[in-house]
Formats: C-alpha cells, sequence, structure tokens
C-alpha cells in the first residue's frame, strides 16, 4: 500500500500537471470506486465542468480542491489509492487497460486516469455543505502528521506510554501518527536501533524522541526518492520510487545489514511482514 512519501510524491505530481485545466467528462468504469456520492452518475456530473486548484494530502488521503469557471470553490474530490491504486497523468490518447476504473477527460487529449489492480481504492466527491472529515470514512481520525509541531517527541513519549503493545502495531497505528506504514515502520525502527517487538512501556524517553526524528528522517528521505516501488506503485508520471534501492532492512531479509554485516529477519509483527537486524536492534 503507498504510504505517505509516495501519497506526497503523487500530491507533487497531480499539483504539477493537473490544476487549472477544466475537467470535460468523467468515466466512472467501476461504480464501487466512488464511495460518495451513492450514484457514480451524480459523482461524474459533479466533476463535469470543474477545475482543480489544488492537491492536499492528509495521511494517505489526496484531496483535490474543485472551483467552477469563476474560480469559487464548490467541493473535493477525494481520493484514497490503498493497496494498489494508481493516479496516472497522461498527455496523448493510451489505451485503457482492463484495471482503469475512473477517467478524468481534459482538453487536448490530457487524461487523468485511476487505475486499481486490487479495486479497493476509493473516491469521493464531497460539496463545499459537507465536511470531508465525516464523509472520508477514517480521515477525521487520523493523528497527526510527521511534520507537523503536533508530532513532538512529549506527545509520543505520552501516547506510547498509556498502553502496552508492540511498537511495530503503535507506529502503524493511524490514530497515533498519520501516514506511516508497514515500509517506514521498519526502516524507523531499524534507525532508532529498537526491536519491532519491543514494548512501549519499555522505551525509555530518549529512545521515543530519537525514534521520532527517525520516522521524520525516513520519510523525507523516501519523498527525497519519489517513494518506493515494491510491486504497484508509480508516480503521476508512471515513474517508480527510488527509496528501496537504498532501504536499510524492508525487503532485504537473507541479506546482509548495512551497517554490521548480519543478515536481515523478517518475522511476522502486528500482523505483518517485519524486517530487522538482530545485532543493530538489540
Amino acid at each position: 500500500m503507498p504510504e505517505l512519501p509516495e501519497v506526497e510524491t503523487v500530491r507533487r505530481g497531480l499539483q504539477q500537471f493537473t490544476c487549472n485545466i477544466p475537467i470535460e467528462e468523467v468515466q466512472v468504469l467501476l461504480p464501487r470506486t466512488i464511495d460518495h456520492p451513492d450514484s457514480a452518475v451524480d459523482f461524474a456530473q459533479s466533476l463535469t465542468g470543474l477545475v482543480l486548484t489544488e492537491w492536499q494530502r492528509r495521511g494517505k488521503y489526496l484531496l483535490g480542491v474543485c472551483a467552477d469557471q469563476k474560480g469559487q470553490t464548490k467541493g473535493w474530490l477525494g481520493v484514497h489509492l490503498r493497496m494498489t491504486g494508481q493516479l496516472l497523468w497522461l498527455t496523448t490518447p493510451t489505451e485503457q487497460t482492463k484495471h482503469t476504473r475512473v477517467r478524468l477527460l481534459m482538453p487536448n487529449d490530457q487524461e487523468l486516469r485511476f487505475v486499481d489492480q486490487r479495486t479497493f481504492g476509493k473516491m469521493w466527491w464531497i460539496t463545499v455543505n459537507e465536511d470531508p472529515n465525516r464523509v472520508m470514512g477514517g480521515l477525521g481520525k487520523l493523528g497527526p502528521e510527521p511534520f507537523s509541531p503536533e508530532f513532538s517527541a512529549d506527545y509520543l513519549v505520552d501516547r506510547l506510554q498509556r498502553s502496552r503493545r508492540q511498537i511495530k502495531a503503535a507506529i502503524l497505528d493511524q490514530t497515533l501518527v498519520a501516514g506511516v506504514g508497514n515500509i517506514y515502520a521498519d526502516e524507523s525502527l531499524f534507525l532508532s536501533k529498537i526491536l519491532p517487538t519491543a514494548v512501549t512501556t519499555a522505551l525509555t524517553k530518549n529512545q521515543i524522541a530519537t525514534l521520532r526524528g527517525t520516522i521524520i528522517q525516513v520519510l523525507q528521505d523516501s519523498i527525497d526518492a519519489g517513494g518506493t516501488t515494491f510491486s504497484n506503485y508509480l508516480s503521476v508520471a508512471g515513474t517508480n520510487g527510488n527509496y528501496g534501492q537504498s532501504a536499510w532492512v524492508y525487503g532485504r531479509q537473507g541479506q546482509p545489514c548495512r551497517v554490521c554485516g548480519e543478515l536481515i529477519v523478517k518475522i511476522k509483527a502486528a500482523g505483518r511482514g517485519t524486517h530487522y537486524c538482530l545485532a543493530c536492534q538489540s
């Protein structure tokens, strides 16, 4: 599933390519992709004629601000890529694949296409009279953004010491911190020298402060690399993310640790495949 760096990379691409271009036609090829409103026809009709003026990100959610031709905001186009969703910007006529779910057609054969192999991805049309936090499921339950002042060391200490659970599970909790998933949880724990199975209440304040810093560092490093591609993720321009080539532990089971040379181990933790170094994370 695309995590914060991948979704942020997509947001930047959308901001660069799709803004201030009128949407001439919307084709919904898989109606269940549309989570709101109830009718895919209403979704398509509502977006037709509008322009996207800005793209925002909250956790793993995308929100495109939509305005009429006079510049008056009318609502938001919400997107969650889930496991295999892709938003692709096309500038020449391109045959649609069988996994194409929604098409936003624009002048001069330009198109924003939503492709989703596993069909878990969702899109929403939310009017200005509606609250995106209520309409878009888990959006209103998200914890602070990792790069925000709210995600402070004091905040993380307080939250982690309230409940007794594995630290890997805690980092994956989107109500604790928004946007961190399996890849960057493993990477952050490695750089913090913390076992993924460590109990949160056993961590010291210094360890938690270090973990906060490494979460921010790893996410920024991945954004700078255009995200991580291990399976389906592509940028809006259709390119792969490059972070995986320099990953510390994720996807490197059986390979030598980049720090100490011991082999990277893969186990199951918090219900997810989890990578770590026995020597460095003791």
